[in-house]
């Protein structure tokens, strides 16, 4: 079963915001609005007791996570969100009727209502790049090569996702363990991105 997804290197995050910037760009986003946020996690205690500067953190790209079993879809009332053959949680804009239903039930936050066009919105996957064989905007634009693009379906070990500059995350990854692959907490929904994050706490609650 088709599930394209990204895989984010969070060790090579270095919260430039480029990812940001150039999706916001590339699909008209309005102004105060994201399909693609960059958190900062911590600073939080190396070790109990810890203070400054022994202290760490990092970066967390944070959008919408075309889940296996997204709530967004369940709740919708005019079938406006839906997920597609490819596995990504997409809105008809003309089924859509601004309710927010959607974005209340979306446990990750990342659905907002443009106020200009009355219809929920939030990151596509740049299904109209994809679609075209090209990356989604913010893996070619990651200036630190920390995303990657492929269908979890077919490579469960992201080893041929592909990234920036014409590479894969097999080939530009450093080495991670199986306990150093992490998702977004699931309520049921199934959350599809994954997360590796090496040598530093994974926080669970956002």
């Amino acid at each position: 079963m088709t599930q394209y997804t990204l895989a984010i290197d969070l060790n090579r995050c270095v919260g430039c915001m480029s990812c940001n910037a150039s999706c916001k760009t590339v699909n008209n986003v309005p102004i105060g609005n994201f399909w693609n946020k960059v958190l900062r996690v911590g600073p939080t205690p190396m070790y109990e007791g810890a203070v400054f500067p022994d202290v760490e953190w990092y970066y967390l790209p944070l959008q919408c996570q075309h889940c296996e079993n997204p709530a967004c879809v369940e709740v919708c009332p005019t079938e406006a969100s839906h997920k597609i053959a490819d596995g990504t949680v997409q809105i008809d804009k003309e089924k859509c009727i601004g309710c927010q239903f959607c974005a209340m039930a979306c446990p990750y936050g990342v659905r907002y209502l443009n106020e200009e066009e009355r219809v929920v919105e939030k990151c596509t996957l740049c299904e109209q790049q994809i679609a075209q064989g090209e990356l989604p905007q913010c893996v070619s634009q990651c200036v630190g090569l920390a995303k990657f693009f492929g269908d979890i379906g077919a490579d469960p070990t992201m080893a041929s996702f592909k990234g920036g500059y014409n590479t894969t995350l097999g080939e530009a990854a450093r080495e991670y363990k199986p306990e150093e692959v992490h998702r977004l907490t699931d309520v049921g929904n199934g959350p599809s991105m994954v997360y590796i994050l090496r040598d530093k706490k994974w926080i669970e609650e956002l």
